[in-house]
């Protein structure tokens, strides 16, 4: 059994098809001075050939996956057409006299090692995508073929070391049943592709293309993120039961899909989905979502060499606002670190980019980008209904700086007679202890409160949470958090404001009675828990979550927690009271 990271929901059983990745074997090759110029033309010959092969894929993802999916070659193509990989290369090959495959190898390393040296998740994850676009750059200088999964005869599970995009974009969906790598994360464009197809996928798996061979047996489980291989016929016979109660469990959750998140004794309360792109409101509705709890923006900055222009923000806000219709779309500003930035602006390297300027501090300190997106979105409000909301502030004087510019937006646009919602709602993350105590003050400037309890627990735990060593740390029991989501819950409500909660404990079914039980307004979670969350919430009384949040508030740790938690769902909350 192999333990990676589910990233795409489902449970798979099939043959191996191991994917050699083809990378073409570089050597070094020292060029006679007369053919120098001809190696300088075959990497320009080998630019234009891959640069048509990226544009062919783009339309055909952009014409069965949708335009945003599609931008992810946009990146590819900038990346090609960037004057640094043709000036830099073509100028070695020059000085060192030395073949193009070798050179554009060595500049690929450098590249990608700087995308693996990043501390956020989602630009460590880009990597492969540098990977992918270089491996068919080097496969056109030696005019060599890769393995397709594009003509399949039969069905397989794929395995590979790594799948790029553009690999993925080719797969014959009616012949992979899933797919399996030992690189990637959450956030990396494969596995968002993946998402969007529906196909099961589990990445990080760091051995088992080493360790699997074709024909294997595998078991793919896209939810639990394993992988097991050649299980015994006993072993076998249960995933296989385990495989049918899942499509059970599917049917039971599409019937919940048309009902509301409401308690059995009649509380209702908002069960909306996180994204990052537009299309993923999609499969959220589909899910039984009440709109978007959260757009996360940063894919529309992250692969570029430029900033986003309005226009393009605004097309993105107001698809969303189309799919969602009628519910609404709450929208993140730019919640992105300094180092991400260096190429857009010059910005110096951070000591600690989760601490330095990220998030609302960036946008404030940049005006006219934060003045951008404000347009998009307020432009984006008459087409739908949306909310905006900030984050990682700290405090009120910051939040008011935030406020003040999106008058001044708004202004402008009244001036231009621009069409928006002059009630647009607008809202603060909780993201840090400082905006936690004192969300009294902040829920008097705003209309809601988002808790975005994966950095909230972060920075008040002093655990950085990609770090392996401490992880045993980062806990969404201890006491310390459960009191600070209480008390902002608390806060709010005392100035008639609402809160949602959009961080991973939204979508754990054995988080949400407590949450429910302190009395949060709005769940906004991953589309695939939405079902599930629903589940548990129809299942129980309101009465009842509320005394279990009363009773968790009093014990003194999280193991103690813990326990009383599991026993709380496995009584099914029927009249029984875990002691």
């Amino acid at each position: 059994m192999f333990q990676g990271i589910g990233v795409s929901p489902g449970i798979v059983i099939g043959k191996a098809l191991l994917l050699d990745p083809n990378d073409v074997e570089v050597r070094r090759l020292k060029v006679q001075e007369n053919h120098v110029e001809r190696e300088v033309e075959r990497l320009r010959g080998a630019l234009h050939r891959t640069k048509d092969e990226i544009f062919e894929l783009k339309r055909k993802v952009s014409s069965e996956m949708g335009e945003r999916q599609a931008a992810i070659f946009h990146a590819y193509l900038m990346f090609l057409d960037d004057p640094t990989l043709i000036v830099e290369t073509s100028e070695q090959i020059r000085r060192e006299k030395l073949n193009a495959e070798w050179v554009v190898q060595q500049f690929l390393e450098r590249y990608v090692a700087l995308f693996e040296a990043a501390q956020d998740p989602a630009l460590r994850d880009r990597y492969v995508d540098i990977r992918d676009v270089g491996r068919r750059l080097i496969r056109n200088l030696s005019n060599s073929k890769a393995e397709t999964l594009a003509l399949l005869d039969k069905p397989v599970i794929v395995v590979a070391r790594e799948l790029g995009p553009s690999e993925t974009a080719q797969m014959d969906l009616s012949k992979v049943m899933g797919f399996a790598t030992d690189a990637g994360g959450r956030t990396s464009h494969t596995a968002i592709m993946a998402r969007t197809m529906e196909i099961p996928a589990v990445v990080g798996l760091e051995s088992l293309s080493h360790r699997v061979k074709n024909g294997d047996i595998l078991v793919l489980d896209g939810t639990n993120g394993t992988v097991a291989c050649n299980p015994d016929k006993k072993e076998l016979a249960l995933f296989r039961q385990k495989q049918r109660d899942l499509q059970a469990q599917e049917q039971e959750l599409k019937r919940l899909r048309r009902l509301p998140a409401q308690t059995k004794d009649g509380t209702r309360v908002i069960l909306a989905a996180n994204i990052e792109l537009p299309e993923e409101a999609r499969q959220a509705v589909g899910r039984g979502a009440e709109g978007v709890g959260l757009f996360r923006t940063e894919f529309l900055f992250l692969n570029r060499n430029n900033l986003p222009t309005e226009e393009e923000q605004f097309e993105a806000y107001r698809l969303a606002c189309k799919i969602c219709h009628p519910h609404p779309v709450v929208i993140r500003t730019l919640d992105i670190g300094g180092d991400k930035f260096l190429s857009h602006l010059g910005m110096a390297s951070e000591m600690n980019p989760f601490l330095g300027l990220r998030a609302i501090r960036l946008c404030l300190a940049h005006p006219y980008i934060f003045k951008v997106q404000l347009r998009a979105v307020l432009r984006a409000s008459h087409f739908g209904k949306v909310k905006i909301m900030f984050p990682m502030i700290s405090g009120l004087e910051e939040l008011r700086k935030a406020l003040a510019l999106l008058r001044e937006v708004k202004q402008d646009l009244q001036k231009r007679q621009i069409p928006f919602d002059a009630g647009m709602e607008v809202g603060a993350m909780i993201e840090v202890p400082s905006a936690a105590l004192t969300a009294d003050l902040l829920a008097k400037e705003v209309d809601f409160f988002s808790i975005g309890t994966n950095d909230l627990i972060q920075y008040t735990m002093a655990v950085d949470r990609a770090n392996e060593r401490i992880a045993y740390l980062y806990d969404p029991l201890h006491p310390a958090i459960l009191r600070t989501i209480q008390g902002v819950i608390h806060a709010a409500h005392q100035q008639k404001i609402w809160v949602g909660l959009c961080g991973e404990m939204a979508g754990d079914p054995l988080f949400t009675l407590i949450l429910l039980g302190m009395g949060l307004d709005e769940f906004s979670t991953s589309a695939v828990s939405i079902p599930e969350v629903k589940r548990m919430i129809r299942s129980v009384d309101f009465s009842d979550a509320r005394r279990i949040a009363r009773e968790v508030l009093e014990l003194s740790s999280s193991s103690e927690i813990r326990e009383y938690l599991a026993k709380a769902v496995s009584f099914k909350l029927e009249g029984d009271h875990p002691k």
